[in-house]
């Protein structure tokens, strides 16, 4: 269930006590409790900021819709709700119940409904209907296996579906809530494997039941199925008149050994399950997110025009006409990752979101191809966005102290139009964050971000806090960043900075990690740690490194080739390489990069980019934390650097494993409780205070 602010309040303080030391509280003099200080963020904060989410304008511009995703830590779940608030500004009301969790507000292109996602009772995700004259919502969907994804057909008569084959479990499992039959507990079949890629993370082991679209009749209630086959369909997109669907599928002889996807069409009306596609691109690499211009004859999408560049390759601004012909690249030239192009409703402009150097901004290109405009840039960062049929823009947006909330764009101006975190953030003093750059050895430029603690003054040195970001090809940003603030907040100077692998520098800065990860990448951090030092703010003899993903991944570097830090943290990672063959989701990426592991050449590639070869240089006390069902990076490189780690004897070490989570958390209490052992480990080995 979700929190609203109001409802926070009365906890407030029993939350914030999760986060300070002593469970205390300090009054100054002439201080009242009714009216305290800004005061540092605490690890129960966690549970009481909101994530905005998906703003969705509607037909006419009046309104926004818009999710808002709170943690409740007595129910320990997240859940999220719709709400509404008028685009000219006003007061935000919610349009669905907070006691049942929402998400994918669209509106009808009639204005008269609002469609959504939502899973209520014992029955799968269904799609759910709310009319905007009042009245409960309708459930329109009554599927065994529950739908993924929705969008409205142009005349609001129709909806295209993407869903799952049902599983025969499945099947038996509806027929018995049709029948008022209470639930079944069985044991679960055998996983029958016969798949290149059969692993995936939240989803498990992978059969041949594919997702597909379906076209729901909304008058009349029925459902057909318009694409089949032993292939994923996904990224639905109704041409203007209505007739067609664009969508995103790699139909390729074996699409678990590519990389490749494709637009493709289908008719609406297809009575024969998509025997009739036509198949719009034919570059090699992948494409999506397809997107119509307003008079049908074009699409635009995301494009990847390197496909030798596997994970690293960069997603252009692409453009084909609805025909399959003049298959092009907008933005090669830009080199900058780009997502959701949109045409403008007047067909002259494709707006998108990119990375770019730390920021990552709206912008746009001129249909035709030409110079690209940054809309919004610098300390605005673009999340998400949606152009309404007047040319209306809405964003979701971040800054580095204020967390994800919806704004309007109109003639060059923000205004603000959801404060759905703004009470917190009022009583709160977070750190000041500032953008660094530096020279990496080489003379390599490198860009990242410092978040200074609370109360920072020049002139004295402070513990610092290297925090690797995940991918590698991920940029940070100016967003607002939970884990860094937590840091500042408790006395760290936390280092953030783009490593080579990074996005946002393009594609060759991306490759320059290619078969090196932990070379490149490792100069390139050190220096920002050594560039905080040389400018008085970091003490040398109290740092700490950390990372989750692939920043933990680098952390396994640092601390097997250097003893400069006193403490370490790494979250679901991977020492040695070679292990997460045929265990892990990546079987594409390690065949492509590396190669085969049983090949001598490719073995030999393996082991001089696995840190777990160098596992007995290390002298740092580290901390390695992972969830139990990561297919991602599975619990097992955990579970082997650990025993290393403890054989050795060197230093302290301590392994965590949270049950029944995935590659990112989904239960509340296992992240204030990761939260409390980060600060718990560091205050002991980096600052020398007993927890």
């Amino acid at each position: 269930m979700r929190f609203s602010v109001d409802r926070i309040a009365a906890r407030a303080v029993a939350i914030v006590l999760l986060g300070l030391p002593g469970g205390t509280l300090a009054v100054a003099e002439g201080e009242s409790e009714a009216n305290p200080p800004p005061r540092p963020l605490a690890v129960g904060d966690y549970a009481r900021i909101a994530d905005v989410e998906d703003p969705r304008l509607s037909p006419d511009g009046e309104w926004i819709a818009y999710t808002v995703t709170t943690a409740d830590l007595e129910a320990d779940e997240l859940s999220t709700r719709i709400w509404r608030v008028p685009a000219a500004g006003g007061t935000a009301e919610p349009l669905t119940s907070e006691t049942e969790s929402s998400s994918s507000p669209r509106w009808s292109p009639d204005g008269r409904f609002l469609a959504f996602l939502s899973r209520r009772g014992e029955g799968p995700t269904e799609v759910w209907t709310l009319s905007l004259r009042g009245g409960e919502a309708v459930r329109r969907t009554d599927t065994a296996q529950g739908v993924e994804a929705l969008e409205w057909s142009p005349d609001s008569r129709r909806m295209v579906l993407v869903m799952q084959d049902a599983r025969p479990e499945q099947i038996e499992a509806k027929k018995r809530r049709d029948a008022g039959e209470p639930a079944k507990e069985e044991t679960p079949p055998p996983h029958v494997i016969d798949r290149l890629q059969f692993k995936e993370d939240y989803e498990g082991y992978l059969d041949r039941y594919r997702a597909h679209l379906y076209v729901l009749d909304l008058d009349s209630g029925r459902m057909r199925q318009v694409t089949s086959g032993d292939y994923e369909d996904s990224e639905p997109a109704w041409s203007p008149d209505g007739r067609t669907l664009a969508f995103v599928s790699d139909r390729s002889e074996e699409p678990d050994a590519s990389y490749n996807t494709d637009l493709w069409l289908v008719p609406a009306d297809s009575p024969d399950q998509g025997a009739s596609l036509l198949q719009l691109t034919r570059n090699r690499g992948a494409e999506r997110e397809p997107a119509w211009s307003p008079d049908g004859k074009w699409l635009t999408y995301g494009s990847v025009t390197n496909p030798a560049a596997i994970d690293y390759a960069t997603f252009n601004v692409g453009v084909v006409s609805a025909i399959g012909e003049s298959e092009r690249a907008l933005t090669a030239e830009l080199d900058r990752v780009v997502y959701e192009p949109r045409f403008s409703p007047d067909g002259k402009w494709i707006y998108f979101v990119m990375e770019d150097g730390s920021e990552q901004p709206l912008a746009r290109v001129p249909a035709g191809g030409g110079a690209v405009e940054r809309l919004i840039r610098g300390a605005d960062t673009v999340v998400d966005y949606d152009i309404g049929a007047r040319g209306t823009v809405v964003v979701e947006l971040s800054r580095p102290q204020q967390p994800s909330e919806v704004f309007t764009l109109a003639g060059g101006k923000l205004d603000q139009r959801t404060h759905v975190n703004d009470e917190l953030l009022a009583g709160l003093a977070l750190g000041a964050v500032e953008k660094i750059r530096y020279s990496s050895p080489d003379g390599t430029p490198i860009e990242g971000f410092v978040v200074k603690p609370v109360g920072f003054q020049e002139g004295l040195r402070y513990p610092v806090v290297l925090w690797i970001h995940g991918g590698p090809m991920a940029q940070y940003d100016y967003r607002f960043d939970f884990e860094p603030q937590l840091w500042a907040a408790n006395g760290y100077l936390v280092v953030m900075p783009n490593p080579r692998g990074s996005t946002g520098y393009g594609e060759p800065f991306t490759l320059a990690i290619w078969r090196q990860w932990g070379v490149k990448d490792y100069e390139d951090v050190m220096a920002g740690v050594d560039y905080v030092i040389e400018r008085g703010w970091g003490d040398p003899e109290r740092m700490g490194v950390g990372g989750w993903s692939y920043g933990g991944m680098l952390t396994n570097h640092v601390i097997t080739r250097t003893d400069r830090f006193e403490g370490a943290i790494t979250g679901a990672s991977a020492a040695l390489y070679v292990v997460n063959y045929g265990h892990d989701q990546y079987q594409r990426w390690w065949d492509n990069e590396l190669g085969l592991p049983w090949e001598p050449e490719a073995r030999s590639r393996y082991d001089a980019i696995s840190p777990f070869n160098r596992v007995e240089n290390v002298v740092t006390p580290t901390l390695i934390v992972c969830g139990e069902e990561d297919w991602n990076v599975p619990v097992i490189n955990s579970e082997q650097l650990y025993l290393a780690l403890k054989r050795l004897g060197k230093a302290p070490t301590q392994l965590v494993v949270y049950p029944g989570e995935y590659h990112g958390f989904q239960v509340p209490s296992n992240s204030v409780d990761l939260y409390r052992r980060y600060l718990a480990w560091f205050a002991e080995h980096v600052k020398g205070v007993a927890s």
